[in-house]
Order: structure tokens, then C-alpha cells, then sequence
């Protein structure tokens, strides 16, 4: 069966009107107390509109908080890694730190640990493609001679990207500027990576901003 362009907008707006009153529940109500009741009746849609789409309520807040985080974390390539990591982390912590997202976040989180399903679809829908997306990332600087050929890449990921999510995990107080940049500098630095040609490295407070920091010594 062919479906048309009319049905396909429709189907879009019923989807975008779900997304949003998934989050606008989440500000209002907490993320316990959201229902697929309250979604539908919200949205304007039906309750089978939207189990035909997802399983359950964990599943629309999901693709609401990816969606999001996709549209405000794009890993872009301006030829500086050190830059570039900021920028991203920072956008990660801005949008961890705006109801309803950070909370709908952390509500999801907070289920994944009884619900293998869920679990299984915030891997593959969220962690695993942002995880390769920044491996790709720190990959173009590999071959652009910013971080040396011999690095652990993935497990430079995790050490840029957990202590964030750590810290939205335990409530703990929201990373500044400062903090991710010398988050993003320390593991640079630990990489041996290099400023890209012609980038001056601005001195910071207590940590340089940037990566051009001479290798330390000792084991890697």
C-alpha cells in the first residue's frame, strides 16, 4: 500500500504533538506521574494512535529527549577538536539543565534498571549512534594529526562524556564552561594530542584551554 503525502504530514504532526505532550507533562506532572492517558488526551490523539507507534510512555519521552539532543549536539567539524568537544559537552549539559528534558532524562534512567526492553532501546537508540558519532569525530581529528594514531578512542569517549552524565545522574551541581573545558583539555592531554595548525592556545585559569599542552611523562 502506497501512503500518501497527505497521510505522511498528518502521521508527522500526530507524532510531533505526542512528543511535545509527553515533555509538557513531564514539566508539569514529574515523570512518575505521566500516563499514556494524559499523552493522548494532551496530544488530541487517541490511546491506540499511540501504542501503534510505541510501547510505552518510556518509549515516547525517549524519542522526545533523543530528539532533542540530536538537534542541539550536533558533532560538527570547524578543524578544531578541542573546540568542537566544548561546544558539544556544553550543549549536552544545557539541554540536561532545561526542564522537562534533564528530568524526563533522568526519569527514563530510572527504569531502564527493571526493564530490559527499555534498557535495550536506550542503547540502540540513543547511546550506541551517539557514542559512534563521537568516535567519529575524535577519528577526523586522528587523521588530521590532532590526537595520535595509537589512541583508545572509545575510551577517550567515556572519560569525556561520563563525568556529565554522572553528575545529571547524582543530582550533583551542573558543570561550567570552565569545568568542560578542563575536562575536555585533561583528556586531550592524556590522548598527547596537538592544537591544530595555527590555533593559539589561550591560557585558562589553573588548566590551558586548549590542547597544545606538552605530552606528560610515564605511562600511557
Amino acid at each position: 500500500m502506497i501512503t500518501s503525502p497527505s497521510s505522511l504530514r498528518r502521521s508527522e504532526r500526530s507524532r510531533r504533538a505526542i512528543l511535545e505532550a509527553a515533555l509538557e507533562l513531564c514539566t508539569e506532572k514529574g515523570y512518575g506521574r505521566v500516563t499514556i492517558e494524559a499523552i493522548a488526551a494532551r496530544a488530541g490523539v487517541s490511546k491506540k494512535t499511540i501504542y501503534r507507534w510505541w510501547p510505552a510512555k518510556s518509549a515516547v519521552i525517549l524519542e522526545a529527549f533523543t530528539d532533542a539532543l540530536v538537534g542541539t549536539t550536533p558533532f560538527v567539524d570547524t578543524g578544531d577538536i578541542a573546540a568542537d568537544l566544548r561546544e558539544n559537552l556544553m550543549g549536552a549539559v544545557r539541554l540536561l539543565s532545561t526542564p522537562p528534558f534533564g528530568p524526563a532524562y533522568a526519569g527514563i534512567l530510572s527504569e531502564v534498571h527493571h526493564d530490559d526492553a527499555l534498557a535495550e532501546t536506550v542503547r540502540a537508540k540513543l547511546v550506541d549512534p551517539r557514542f559512534e558519532e563521537a568516535v567519529a569525530r575524535l577519528r577526523r581529528a586522528q587523521a588530521q594529526g590532532q590526537i595520535p594514531a595509537d589512541a583508545d578512542l572509545p575510551l577517550a569517549v567515556e572519560m569525556l562524556y561520563a563525568p556529565v552524565y554522572c553528575r545529571h545522574v547524582l543530582r550533583k551541581p551542573v558543570p561550567d564552561e570552565e569545568t568542560v573545558a578542563a575536562l575536555v583539555t585533561q583528556v586531550l592531554r592524556a590522548l598527547g594530542a596537538r592544537a591544530p595548525e595555527g590555533v593559539r592556545v589561550p591560557e585558562g585559569v589553573g588548566i590551558p584551554e586548549g590542547v597544545g599542552c606538552p605530552q606528560t611523562t610515564g605511562p600511557r
